[in-house]
């Protein structure tokens, strides 16, 4: 369309030789072109004012954040700008235009991705990656997005309820040319944009989980979970407070917990199924007869620089690329935290110290890395959308990622061999059945003086150093380019470990053998 009208201009002009003519031309584009901005719902605009170029970003979500009317906020870090306002208090309640937007609904996600729980929340890509860095906090509702799996051995459904009850917006009498009565804020370059609209309701995020044990089919029950959670909205609580269910629903929805996020003032969050279904029913009712209790959902911005040339502005977005590179850096982190913490809470990390502290080193290292990553990309998302980088300077942070000891590849790899070396140590356990596991060497002294035969099976491999973990923590204390040569001990993680040496397998097994056989030959005071 801006292109049209530019075609439109270029025969005017050349048509229109009367100076008035081309006068009247230029003021039928303005209105056109005021009037396709009113109404563009896209959330970027790229424009041209006063030679440089700005973005006009049309909706946010709130995300439990404080907006208001009038309020000042700044794209470059997705913050709110308090304290100051381009017109008074009594301006601001005045001559605000208000209209009912009564609307309900609810969805069912099954997904724990990054993208699907913005969708749900209609976070676009710019808000994501300032979500993601943590320059956004969010509130109320929103704090679904920090939910995560704690286990891979769980199953979750999530029920989202959604409504909204009003729109409010400014009118011509605070943004009419002349209308702004503290325009000394334009030369603070604090904000960017302006809020000008709000839509209100209230949103709630009901997080189902079920643990799967090793016996179950996973797949069955996050299936089994979901037609449940689907019946919800149509569920009765009947006169003594029991659900309008069948018996065998009941005993299922009973290994159900719940967790809450939302919009809503409860007396008690929901932790069950059947607390769920009766919160459920009451969030109409929670929001208010004319809907008091609503907070602000979606937030229209416009950019200062359209009631002054000379305010600061968004010079450019990060592409979406870019954000879903962001994403995928940070959903692998996430999958391997759930990896690295179900590891931790094995018997045979406990049984065996040497496995869990390993563990844990290798945890403290990624949340230190993942801190560090979030915190340089926070630098860069203002640095970019202000002006003072190109967006190459956030490819770089990616690909210094990807090609250091800290790659998805690499981690995994690592997270493989130790959840391996762990089903080998279980395994050999079971076999060495009523047999005490003593885990360090002071247990070892106590149990020895008490006995008068002792047989020990001694794992003698798990303490070794494991280079890899070293490169981690080396990685950590110099600050590496990307193109700078790698520890070589950042690869080939596989070949470090003691399980995959043929002779130290073999001497395992035949040890493992002989303390049997010496064990079943000492008398029962011996262990």
């Amino acid at each position: 369309l801006l292109n049209m009208l530019c075609d439109i201009m270029a025969d005017s002009c050349t048509s229109m030789v009367s100076d008035l003519y081309i006068y009247l031309s230029i003021i039928y584009l303005s209105i056109i072109l005021s009037i396709y901005l009113s109404i563009h719902t896209v959330t970027l605009h790229h424009l041209k004012a006063g030679g440089s170029t700005f973005i006009l970003k049309s909706t946010v979500a709130a995300l439990g954040r404080p907006f208001c009317l009038g309020m000042l906020y700044d794209c470059r870090r997705d913050q709110l700008v308090p304290g100051l306002t381009l017109w008074d208090h009594e301006d601001l309640k005045n001559n605000i235009r208000e209209k009912p937007q009564n609307y309900s609904d609810f969805e069912i996600i099954a997904s724990e991705s990054i993208e699907d729980k913005s969708q749900a929340l209609k976070v676009e890509a710019s808000l994501k990656a300032s979500f993601l860095s943590g320059l956004v906090e969010v509130g109320g509702s929103a704090k679904y997005l920090n939910d995560k799996k704690a286990s891979k051995d769980q199953a979750r459904v999530t029920l989202q309820y959604k409504a909204t009850t009003k729109f409010q917006e400014l009118s011509m009498y605070h943004l009419g040319r002349g209308n702004v009565k503290h325009p000394y804020v334009f030369d603070k370059g604090i904000a960017t944009h302006v809020v000008t609209a709000i839509t209100y309701g209230a949103q709630a995020f009901f997080v189902f989980d079920r643990s799967v044990s090793e016996k179950e089919d996973h797949q069955d029950i996050q299936g089994n979970l979901k037609v449940m959670i689907k019946k919800i909205p149509g569920l009765a609580i009947e006169g003594e407070g029991s659900l309008n269910m069948e018996d065998k629903d009941i005993a299922n929805v009973k290994e159900f917990s719940c967790r809450f996020h939302g919009d809503f003032s409860l007396q008690k969050p929901p932790s069950s199924f059947q607390d769920a279904v009766e919160v459920y029913q009451n969030l109409p009712t929670l929001m208010g007869v004319h809907g008091e209790n609503t907070v602000p959902m979606r937030v229209w911005l416009l950019p200062l620089t359209v009631l002054d040339s000379t305010a600061a502005h968004l010079i450019r977005q990060i592409s979406i690329r870019l954000v879903q590179g962001v994403q995928r850096v940070l959903e692998d982190f996430s999958e391997l935290e759930m990896r690295y913490s179900d590891a931790l809470r094995t018997a045979t990390a406990h049984q065996f110290p040497q496995v869990g502290k390993k563990l844990k080193s290798f945890k403290q290292m990624c949340l230190l890395f993942k801190l560090e990553f979030q915190q340089n990309l926070a630098k860069k998302l203002q640095s970019i959308r202000g002006g003072g980088e190109e967006e190459a300077a956030l490819a770089e942070i990616l690909m210094k990622k990807q090609s250091s000891p800290f790659n998805s590849e690499n981690l995994n790899v690592w997270m493989d061999c130790k959840e391996r070396e762990i089903s080998i140590l279980k395994s050999f356990t079971n076999m060495m059945k009523n047999t005490k596991i003593i885990p360090s060497q002071n247990g070892l002294h106590e149990e020895t003086l008490s006995a008068e035969h002792a047989v020990c099976f001694i794992f003698t491999s798990l303490g070794s150093a494991e280079p890899y973990l070293s490169a981690l923590s080396n990685y950590l204390k110099v600050s590496i380019k990307p193109d700078d040569p790698q520890d070589p001990h950042a690869h080939d993680v596989e070949k470090e470990q003691w399980y995959l040496s043929k002779q130290v397998f073999d001497t395992l097994r035949e040890k493992k053998g002989v303390s049997q056989h010496r064990v079943q030959d000492q008398p029962s005071g011996g262990f």
